[in-house]
């Protein structure tokens, strides 16, 4: 006999975070391969022509996607957990719905990254110009140490603290939910991602890097104390870089 729809969900429900965890790690390892395979930019394209402004933006979303959904995995899935506590009460909004609050905020900074990469790094996906990288570098660690980048960071660090602060009903609380985690997701690493600039868009070592530090920021017991010593080096490498200039 079919079950019922009460039973279905009931099932989906005790399988969610399951599920939404199998669905995050094959969104991330389907972003990581596009990476790998030249994130659209094919090797029919002239080595110094501009790629097109939609595939420059499609790559910055679907890097911020491999970057940082593995760090908001934690919230993502924790709000699952409030799901599957509440038992699917209607008040509360699919895991879904969060999610894509939260990318879509990252779709709104990879635009503005998209942007100044047109303006200000052109085909070659990297500044050429050793000053401006060592500027980028002493401000990026001037901001890990910054407070803002801690109230950020603290947001980050704790999602079930952020949860019951900014809970709202409903699939526009949802949505609000995803967003304001975004937006303090990009408070505390909008910084790093601008030294994509520095070590090459596109240079997959180098993508790396930065995503570690980011989970290591957000996810390690010793993320805050990790994320400050690694502003002090990046001020150290960015003086160097002036002083050589």
């Amino acid at each position: 006999m079919a079950s019922s729809a009460p039973e279905l969900t009931s099932r989906i429900l005790r399988h969610e975070r399951l599920i939404i965890a199998a669905g995050i790690t094959l969104l991330v390892a389907l972003a990581w391969l596009f990476l790998l395979r030249g994130a659209g930019m094919t090797s029919s394209m002239p080595v110094m022509a501009a790629p097109p402004f939609s595939v420059v933006l499609l790559m910055w979303w679907v890097m911020m996607m491999a970057m940082m959904l593995p760090s908001a995995a934690p919230a993502i899935l924790l709000y699952a957990r409030v799901r599957e506590t509440r038992n699917g009460d209607r008040g509360i909004s699919q895991s879904w719905v969060f999610m894509t609050g939260y990318v879509l905020i990252w779709l709104l900074f990879s635009l503005l990254a998209a942007c100044a990469q047109r303006l200000l790094a052109g085909p070659s996906m990297a500044l050429d110009n050793k000053l401006t990288g060592g500027v980028l570098l002493t401000a990026a660690g001037l901001y890990q140490l910054s407070p803002l980048k801690g109230a950020c960071l603290n947001e980050c660090r704790s999602p079930a603290q952020f949860i019951s602060r900014h809970w709202r009903s409903g699939w526009q609380g949802a949505v609000r939910l995803g967003m304001l985690h975004g937006v303090y997701c990009v408070g505390c690493c909008w910084v790093l991602m601008v030294l994509l600039f520095v070590g090459g868009v596109m240079d997959l070592l180098w993508i790396i890097a930065l995503a570690l530090i980011v989970a290591i920021e957000k996810l390690a017991p010793r993320g805050r104390l990790i994320g400050r010593a690694i502003g002090v080096a990046l001020i150290t490498w960015g003086v160097v870089a002036i002083a050589g200039s």
